[in-house]
């Protein structure tokens, strides 16, 4: 999937597409809750109210860069909460290149947050070490995001994460650490979005007066945006992760703003009484 914000092309390259319970990420957004959002069917989830959902990432070209925003999951990694997501051996990088982007071509590398889904090929596994996966990249993380989880990675799964996706590359010295509101380039300037974690950063595109808006975990599905309490499992503070919602969506709602999810895919917020919904 293509998108295009002024000369800014942005393209979807997906790793693993879902359809089905999302209990243990959003355990609010119920069959029977999501069939009550008439909005979202077809689009963002089926007739009997089952989510669509993606691990993906955002290739967004600008006249002087190339950006992988997010790396999803990764290949043969250990670890994990998840069992599908450990030893994985899928086609992310054939995928990457079949759709124009071969690893040595991307410049940046941009995490919106160091979650396992969104940090998992910053690296991959060569003669038994972790080696940065786009090595002519810098690799941009937050520095508040970065700092977090240097020093409070106490669970296994999250040390896992941290030790084979992000220490390597800030070892290899390809590691740029950025404030929450940095201007990475012309086009494009970081927004400070904390609450699904503590230095979670949205990306607001600028183009020839048009506008996009990529939410990162802001919200993991549009159901958030008609529900703004319904935070997720994996938020590290709840009701900062709400405000941020609604703040964010209040920022860009009944504009002509493209918005592209970290789970899900293109359209437009709009008012809908004291909240919101998301038009494809």
């Amino acid at each position: 999937m293509r998108w295009k914000v002024g000369r800014v092309k942005i393209t979807k390259v997906a790793e693993l597409e879902t359809v089905g319970s999302t209990k243990f990420i959003l355990p609010l957004a119920t069959n029977e809750e999501i069939r009550k959002l008439p909005w979202l069917i077809a689009d963002f989830a089926t007739e009997e109210g089952r989510l669509k959902m993606s691990i993906h990432s955002l290739v967004v070209e600008t006249p002087s860069h190339r950006i992988v925003v997010d790396t999803g999951l990764g290949n043969d990694k250990q670890g994990r909460n998840v069992p599908t997501w450990n030893d994985r051996n899928g086609p992310f990088l054939e995928t990457l290149t079949q759709a124009g982007f071969p690893p040595d071509s991307i410049d940046t590398v941009l995490c919106t947050h160091l979650h396992v889904d969104h940090v998992g090929w910053n690296t991959r596994l060569v003669s038994g070490r972790w080696v940065p996966t786009f090595a002519k990249a810098r690799y941009v993380f937050g520095r508040t995001e970065y700092e977090h989880w240097r020093d409070h990675s106490r669970e296994p799964s999250q040390a896992a994460v941290f030790n084979d996706s992000v220490k390597p590359i800030v070892d290899a010295g390809k590691a740029e650490l950025i404030p929450s509101d940095h201007k990475l380039c012309e086009e494009i300037t970081m927004i400070p979005t904390p609450g699904h974690s503590p230095g979670h950063m949205s990306i607001h595109i600028r183009s020839d007066s048009e506008e996009g808006l990529l939410t990162g975990d802001v919200a993991h599905h549009p159901c958030q945006m008609a529900h703004l309490d319904w935070a997720s499992t994996a938020d590290s503070d709840p009701a900062q992760s709400t405000a941020t919602r609604r703040n964010l969506f209040s920022r860009f709602a009944d504009t002509p703003t493209l918005v592209i999810g970290g789970h899900f895919s293109a359209g437009h917020i709009k008012r809908d009484s004291d909240a919101f919904k998301f038009v494809g």
